[in-house]
């Protein structure tokens, strides 16, 4: 069985995500699909279908959540430490080309998000990344062509 790594944060949103499924949205299609019911001929009931294909995404969403719930290995990046980019890091980094300056945090692919500058660990960029030190320059095979990356500062948050 594959671990998933990820962070406590990462851990906390899917257990919140897990009990608001099972709660919350669970419950409502469960009543959702009674109500339809009782209108009569389910095989011409679009309400009765579209509560039917609702239950059967969250209910493979829970049990996706509960599988990696189950093979997660939550990392602290703060006992890591180092000198090197590794799971949990938050590299501050130079386009050499452009000379704009982003922070990433390299997280589980379950906590990525972009615009909050929380890239999955299987990312090109953070695959490019990890192992590298401050002062090394990296290069990532981006849509829009290779770009060079310089590492300028890694901490750990």
């Amino acid at each position: 069985m594959n671990k998933v790594p990820m962070t406590a944060e990462g851990r906390e949103a899917l257990d919140e995500e897990l009990k608001f499924l099972k709660t919350v949205e669970r419950p409502a299609i469960i009543a959702a699909i009674a109500e339809a019911r009782a209108h009569g001929d389910l095989s011409e009931n679009a309400e009765y279908h579209a509560a039917k294909e609702r239950q059967g995404f969250v209910e493979a969403r829970i049990a996706d959540i509960e599988s990696k719930l189950a093979r997660a290995q939550v990392i602290d990046a703060r006992e890591l430490g180092g000198n090197s980019v590794k799971f949990g890091a938050t590299v501050l980094v130079v386009d050499e080309d452009t000379e704009e300056e982003v922070a990433y945090k390299i997280v589980g692919e379950d906590e990525a998000e972009v615009s909050k500058g929380k890239i999955s660990i299987t990312s090109p960029i953070a695959r490019a990344l990890i192992g590298k030190e401050c002062g090394d320059v990296v290069e990532v095979a981006a849509p829009g062509g290779t770009r060079s990356l310089e590492v300028l500062t890694i901490e750990w948050v």
